[in-house]
């Protein structure tokens, strides 16, 4: 099941209408659409990141394609997007289980 790292720079002002039309209007409709939220987070910069998690029977690309072409996302008004300034994203696999896991329990002196 792929995940997607999605990153967006918002406009400078804009980011508490972003979230309140991404929390209202786009985090449904992805729901419906089969997506999973794995989680949300803003930055001190203007930045707002996500990452998204479909396990549907389609592939990302054909979930992904019917989701921009839900006519309840074409038809969105005022669109959400109008926020964004920049918009990145990534598809992820796991690195595998030969990532070492986290030692030092919180103590200082790591590297």
């Amino acid at each position: 099941m792929p995940d997607q790292l999605r990153m967006y720079t918002i406009k400078p002002g804009e980011m508490a209408a972003w979230l309140e039309e991404w929390g209202r209007l786009i985090a449904p409709l992805r729901r419906r659409h089969g997506f999973e939220i794995v989680g949300a987070w803003t930055t001190e910069t203007d930045q707002f990141v996500w990452i998204l998690r479909y396990a549907g029977p389609k592939t990302w690309e054909e979930a992904d394609a019917a989701y921009y072409a839900a006519p309840e996302r074409t038809t969105m008004e005022p669109d959400p997007a109008r926020h964004i300034a920049k918009s990145e994203h990534w598809l992820m696999s796991p690195a595998g289980t030969g990532i070492p896991a986290p030692s030092g329990g919180g103590q200082g002196g790591g590297s």
